[in-house]
C-alpha cells in the first residue's frame, strides 16, 4: 500500500509541475504524444525482438541476449500502459535500444551475482552446439556445416575430463569412448 501511494504523490508532483510549466493543454499534448510515439515504438522493438529470437533459434544459438531485451520491451509497453508521466517516461526509455542495452547489462550483471551458475552457463552457451559440442568457428568445406560422416577434431568433456582429438565414431561408455564391439556384447575401445 505505500508503494501505490508514493506511486500517486510522484505522478501528481510531475503532472503539476509539468502543467505549471508549460500549461495544462500541452501537458495533455505531451501525454497524448508520448503515449503514440511509446505504442510504436513497442510494436517496432517488440518485432525486431521477435525477428531476433527466430534467427537466433534458426541459427541454433543461445538467444539470452534476444529473450532479455524482449522481457525489457514488454515491460516499457506495461509501463506505457499505466497511466502516468513518470512511468510513461520510463516505458519509453526501456524502448530506446541504448538505454534497454544498458538495462540489459545490469540486470545480467545483477542475476549473475546472485547466482554465479548463470555467468557459466552464459560463456558455455555463447557458440554453435553441434553434437553436444560447443563450436565457436564453423568450417566450411566437404562434410561442413557439421554432419555425422565429418567428424570435426574438437575437444569434448567426458565425465568431466577433457578428451583432445578426433573423437571415435562410437558411443560413450563408463566414460571411455568406445568403438568396436566387444565379446560379452558390449562395446570396447
Amino acid at each position: 500500500m505505500p508503494f501505490v501511494l508514493l506511486y500517486l504523490v510522484v505522478e501528481i508532483v510531475a503532472l503539476v509541475a509539468l502543467a505549471s510549466w508549460i500549461g495544462v493543454g500541452y501537458t495533455l499534448l505531451v501525454l497524448l504524444a508520448g503515449s503514440v510515439l511509446g505504442l510504436w515504438l513497442a510494436r517496432r522493438e517488440g518485432l525486431r525482438a521477435v525477428r531476433a529470437m527466430t534467427e537466433a533459434a534458426r541459427d541454433h544459438r543461445v538467444a539470452h541476449v534476444e529473450m532479455t531485451d524482449g522481457l525489457l520491451i514488454a515491460m516499457g509497453g506495461l509501463l506505457l500502459l499505466v497511466p502516468g508521466l513518470v512511468t510513461d517516461v520510463a516505458g519509453l526509455l526501456l524502448l530506446l535500444p541504448p538505454t534497454r542495452s544498458l538495462v540489459r547489462r545490469r540486470m545480467v550483471r545483477e542475476a549473475e551475482r546472485r547466482s554465479p551458475v548463470l555467468r557459466t552457463a552464459r560463456i558455455r552457451g555463447d557458440g554453435s552446439i553441434v553434437d553436444g559440442f560447443i563450436v565457436d568457428d564453423v568450417v566450411d568445406g566437404p562434410g561442413f556445416p557439421y554432419s555425422p560422416t565429418a567428424r570435426p577434431a574438437l575437444p569434448a568433456v567426458v565425465e568431466g575430463r577433457v578428451v583432445e582429438g578426433e573423437l571415435g565414431e562410437g558411443p560413450v561408455v563408463e566414460g571411455e569412448i568406445v568403438d568396436g564391439p566387444d565379446v560379452d556384447g558390449r562395446r570396447a575401445s
